[in-house]
């Protein structure tokens, strides 16, 4: 069913925008816990909450998306999928909320004290949510969602394949934030915060490249049907992250920061596509195809409908919100 592919690319391209957007802002955490104390930690501190506080909140609506029409425009799968990864769900959920709560808490915490405990949580939740919603796509890609639901709760996520997905989408937000902050403390004219930076990101960025090829030898043995699609279809996809993963490391490595965010944004997202087309045409690794999944064709016309309206309406939106935190009167703001 064409239209129910149309549907599935249009849900898949909010999972990679989430993922640049959201997986940017959840990496912060990890620079605002080894940002260390006093001054030094101070500036750290002082820059994600500049970086993210005016988007924080506006990049959860394409989790709001994805998940809209999923369980609209494939009941029977979400219903499954929601069943099945109750558990890694529901912790990633208390980790969005948590981390939205202690970021805003801690800026106006009656003490010192309060402060490093909202900090501790603000930072320890940006890491939770990610490695949960990594463990849910590797329970999907590895075939462990039962098309009926009500699949093994701890098995389905506790694997290989999710393991991998859990720790690869933590390390490519860690990278993504990494990226993001040293362009911004670079713009801020503060060098050397921006060269400290720096430093982190160019050792983020090869870890997560290993992390990236390393992780393909378990899928391998693991997810069968994810595995033969990243060795055909999805490799030209592989080749493309491993280029531009490459491409940003050499920017850092020259301080050409601001240029560094595309192919930094390229790298990611071809990782994820690459994860996405290697199961295709699966909604339901090994159990529901795309086609079977489908609700009704007129849902499936509405949906396209309003991502049509959303994309006039929304988009133009966030996309000034987004230049309004990269213009020069913003940051003397």
């Amino acid at each position: 069913m064409i239209l129910a592919t149309v549907v599935t690319v249009a849900m898949f391209l909010g999972v990679i925008v989430y993922a640049l957007f959201g997986g940017a802002d959840f990496g912060s955490g990890f620079y605002d816990l080894t940002a260390g104390a006093g001054d030094r930690g101070r500036e750290v501190r002082v820059l994600i909450d500049h970086s993210i506080g005016p988007v924080w909140e506006a990049n959860h609506v394409w989790l709001i998306y994805i998940l809209v029409i999923w369980w609209t425009g494939f009941p029977g799968a979400f219903a499954a999928a929601m069943t099945t990864l109750f558990i890694p769900l529901m912790v990633a959920l208390a980790g969005i909320v948590l981390r939205g709560a202690s970021f805003a808490f801690r800026k106006y915490a009656g003490s010192f004290g309060q402060a490093r405990l909202y900090g501790a949580i603000f930072a320890g939740s940006s890491l939770i949510a990610p490695f949960f919603l990594g463990t849910v796509a590797g329970a999907i890609a590895s075939g462990r969602v039962p098309a009926e639901g009500y699949g093994d709760l701890i098995g389905s996520w506790v694997n290989p394949t999710s393991l991998v997905g859990g720790v690869l989408a933590v390390a490519t937000c860690i990278f993504l934030a990494g990226v993001f902050l040293t362009a911004d403390a670079a713009r801020a004219g503060d060098t050397a915060l921006a060269q400290r930076l720096r430093l982190q990101t160019l050792t983020v960025g090869a870890g997560t490249g290993l992390i990236v090829f390393a992780g393909l030898y378990p899928v391998s043995h693991d997810a069968l049907i994810l595995s033969a699609g990243l060795r055909s279809h999805a490799f030209p996809l592989l080749v493309v992250a491993a280029a531009a993963g490459v491409a940003v490391m050499i920017m850092l490595y020259r301080r050409s920061f601001s240029v560094a965010r595309v192919p930094a944004d390229a790298a990611v997202a071809a990782v994820i596509t690459g994860w996405g087309v290697g199961q295709y045409p699966w909604m339901l690794v090994d159990e529901v195809p795309i086609a079977d999944a489908a609700g009704a064709e007129a849902t499936l016309a509405g949906l396209l409908v309003v991502v049509g309206l959303a994309a006039v309406i929304v988009l133009p939106a966030l996309g000034y919100l987004l230049w309004l935190t990269q213009t020069e009167e913003w940051t003397r703001a």
